[in-house]
């Protein structure tokens, strides 16, 4: 059957072991993601299925994986990178901006580079410091990296697939306070191209930007917002790098307002970009400025802080008033 409810963490593992099928140069590595599957069980039952050389269980060294994964890539193979805890990534930053992200422009264009680099990340589960980051800004920042992260679990089985097919090196933030959400995947329709962003829900008063683990939120403050009488379009962004830009401008061309929402730090985060951009192609369409919430620009805070933390719905809410009232 095409159609399945599936969790997002299961729809990455399904789409995994499509791409192991499909293509036998894809390689999966990572710590814990053979005998124990992953920390969230995305990995679950590959190795039993296709074998140690080809789901590699990696020495607590990311640096070493992401290193290993280029000379792979270099070989000829499509290494799928597992980063167990967004916090952990950093060990392996030099590596992914110094070498993977620069390989094929060095190397003019004849060295490809298909390395994903999948990245469990954001809040909202409880967990200890260093396992609840939002870093994808400072990837996005990089040239010659692409940086994506689905919202719903169609999304993570396709646009990993696209992802691992993608002769660019690919980070692939998961939004790890979805893996257990449920919703439909049709494992014979494409969605869209990966870095397209796609309408959530429509409206007309004003655009909720989002991508990754607020696009729920978003969709909920749009429904709280409806029983006021407010039209809130959604707008699933599904890619930071890049960005798709004429679909924000023509849900903002048609709402006039736009309010961008994400778990990391507004300061220089992605929807400061989104704000300046928007407002140099839009700026006679908007009634208001751009808004942005997001995080606070300080440390991530102990589990028992969180809620206050991150963007909630009341917050959006907000937002989505302040614009409205100018």
């Amino acid at each position: 059957m095409a159609v399945q409810k599936l969790p997002l963490a299961k729809a990455l593992n399904e789409s995994l072991r499509k791409a192991l099928e499909t293509d036998p140069k894809v390689l999966i590595m990572g710590e814990d993601v053979g005998k124990l599957g992953g920390v969230f069980r995305v990995t679950d039952g590959l190795q039993k299925d296709f074998g140690e050389d080809r789901v590699i269980d990696s020495p607590l060294a990311e640096s070493g994986i992401v290193g290993t994964a280029i000379g792979l890539a270099l070989r000829g193979y499509r290494p799928v990178v597992e980063i167990q805890f967004d916090g952990f990534v950093f060990p392996a930053y030099d590596q992914i901006v110094t070498q993977l992200a620069k390989m094929h422009a060095r190397a003019l264009g004849k060295v490809k580079m298909p390395v994903v680099i999948r990245i469990p990340y954001g809040g909202g589960i409880g967990a200890v410091e260093h396992h609840s980051e939002s870093p994808e800004a400072l990837f996005a920042h990089v040239p010659g990296l692409k940086v994506v992260s689905p919202s719903n679990s169609s999304d993570a089985y396709w646009m990993l697939q696209q992802a691992i097919q993608s002769d660019d090196p690919v980070i692939f933030f998961e939004p790890k306070r979805r893996y257990w959400d449920k919703s439909e995947v049709d494992t014979e329709a494409i969605p869209g191209a990966l870095h397209d962003a796609r309408v959530a829900r429509e409206g007309t008063d004003l655009t909720l930007a989002a991508y990754g683990p607020m696009v729920k939120v978003c969709l909920e403050a749009a429904a709280a917002a409806q029983e006021e009488g407010k039209s809130v379009e959604v707008l699933d962004l599904r890619s930071m790098s890049p960005i798709d830009f004429d679909a924000i401008q023509r849900s903002v061309e048609k709402t006039r307002h736009l309010v961008v929402v994400h778990e990391a730090p507004v300061f220089y985060g992605a929807g400061a970009e989104i704000a300046a951009r928007i407002t140099e192609r839009c700026f006679y369409h908007l009634e208001a400025p751009v808004l942005r919430v997001g995080g606070y620009h300080a440390p991530y805070p102990p589990a028992r802080l969180e809620e206050e933390y991150l963007p909630g719905l009341d917050r959006v809410l907000d937002a989505v008033d302040r614009s409205l009232a100018y």
